[in-house]
């Protein structure tokens, strides 16, 4: 008969063992499918990272070489765990509660490139992303619907536009943040601000997020209120 301590022993690995199931399969099943689709692009195909193995192939693979976009696929090897937007990056976001970063460009943006070669190539940076933020990035070509939407929270908060553009969402999509390039000493600036806020005042960024939603709304409706957007949330949205 076993006692009580190792009966909670057995029970612990039990339980273990089933978030393995759970999520580690999962986990290795992802890798598989990343692996499999890098494989399948051929010998010609050129990573586009300084993370190289000695064999020339890259050291970092994520979900975006799954993606049809040359310009999403130029982001596939990147540190950045990043996401295409859909389904499964929203529900991720609201699962963990954590903050978006939401990234729209296209292939001949010229700052777009020096933003991923500054940024997101960048290990010490990408490992705050992951960590602290689910990582979406957008291919406005692709995805003009997207783009007009973002564009029009950044324009109404700045009063002009561009790419890379550089948002900050809630889980449920609703900008409380919009920047365009940003330097790297900046662009750590701005995330470190959101983490903090997002874990001490949730709440109030989640309201401007609100605010901010309904203002691009009506905009697109034609009342362009751009009144419904508060200084305050300005100058948050403004916040580097």
């Amino acid at each position: 008969m076993i006692s009580y301590n190792q009966f909670s022993h057995i029970i612990i690995i039990m339980y273990l063992m089933v978030l393995y199931s759970l999520f580690g399969t999962a986990s290795v099943l992802a890798d598989d499918t990343w692996n499999r689709a890098l494989k399948d692009k051929g010998k010609d195909y050129q990573p586009r990272t300084e993370h190289l193995n000695a064999d020339g192939s890259p050291q970092y693979t994520n979900r975006l070489i799954l993606e049809q976009s040359p310009y999403l696929i130029q982001h596939a090897h990147n540190p950045v765990n990043w996401y295409a937007w859909g389904k499964e990056a929203f529900a991720t976001a609201q699962r963990e509660n954590k903050p978006i970063f939401l990234s729209i460009g296209y292939s001949t943006c010229h700052w777009c490139h020096v933003m991923e070669r500054e940024s997101f190539d960048n290990e010490t940076i990408a490992a705050y992303l992951n960590k602290h933020f689910i990582a979406i990035k957008v291919d406005r070509e692709r995805r003009p619907d997207v783009d007009k939407t973002y564009m029009t929270a950044l324009t109404l908060l700045n009063g002009s536009g561009g790419w890379p553009m550089s948002s900050l969402l809630t889980p449920q999509g609703k900008p409380f943040y919009s920047g365009t390039y940003f330097p790297p000493m900046s662009f750590m600036q701005v995330l470190t601000q959101v983490e903090e806020l997002w874990k001490t005042d949730e709440s109030r960024l989640r309201k401007i997020g609100d605010s901010i939603a309904q203002a691009v709304q009506d905009y697109q409706k034609g009342q362009k209120q751009t009144a419904n957007i508060s200084q305050e949330q300005i100058a948050l949205a403004t916040i580097a």
